[in-house]
């Protein structure tokens, strides 16, 4: 079973290739506002480095959302051209729950909860917390304030990670049972499992009518391009 991923519901934008086991090539940039740029020379590259043709490729795992509004659109369109290219299947993984099963795979003596958290500007950022073996709360548009999730921090240790996290710290980290990790990025690799199981169950996406899960409308911003009216 061999799995195209791609995850761009973040300032990063990642795919990957695996034959469900093992991951056979992978590309990544935090560059920002380069999705659209970025990703098809990433998919492009990733099949030639592992002598694959895209009718090789059996299924198509895309990070559903929330999170970037333009980051969805570019890589749910890329997801569905190469599904309707192949004809191959495509799976929709929310994308908090790729990035917390991402959390737990690169730290397997964590037993805590992880708390993945996008940014979803001011003081409100996508959330929802998850343990090893189940999703304790769905997601949710929160406006983060001191003592918020004082109820999963009082039993025990709580990661929260993710673009969200940092600017949190200040009203979360007072708690002793707050973990923070900097260092965590969003990865198409995080997707792998969600999309093994969804596969595995049939739970696959209409190509012609799937849209991401946005979670708020999207809010155009004035154009600070010189010469341009409103």
């Amino acid at each position: 079973m061999k799995l195209l991923l791609i995850e761009t519901a973040t300032q990063v934008c990642s795919a990957a290739l695996t034959d469900g086991t093992h991951i056979l090539a992978q590309c990544q940039s935090d560059e920002a506002n380069a999705h659209s740029s970025h990703l098809t020379p990433f998919i492009e590259q990733m099949l030639h480095d592992a002598r694959l043709a895209p009718r090789d490729v059996d299924a198509v795992g895309v990070s559903a959302g929330p999170g970037s509004y333009t980051g969805l659109r570019i890589g749910v369109s890329t997801a569905k051209g190469f599904c309707y290219a192949t004809g191959r299947p495509l799976v929709a993984v929310p994308t908090l729950q790729g990035m917390a099963s991402l959390y737990f795979s690169q730290h397997p003596d964590f037993e805590g909860i992880v708390c993945p958290m996008i940014d979803a500007r001011r003081m409100e950022c996508y959330t929802a917390f998850f343990s090893r073996q189940a999703t304790l709360r769905d997601t949710r548009a929160d406006i983060i304030t001191a003592g918020l999730y004082d109820e999963y921090l009082d039993r025990g240790e709580v990661a929260f990670v993710g673009d969200g996290a940092a600017k949190c710290r200040p009203l979360l980290g007072t708690h002793p049972a707050a973990r923070f990790d900097e260092a965590f990025r969003p990865s198409a690799v995080g997707l792998l499992t969600e999309a093994l199981r969804r596969l595995d169950a049939g739970q696959t996406e209409d190509v012609a009518y799937f849209e991401p899960f946005y979670l708020k409308d999207f809010v155009a911003k004035r154009s600070v391009v010189h010469g341009l009216r409103d």
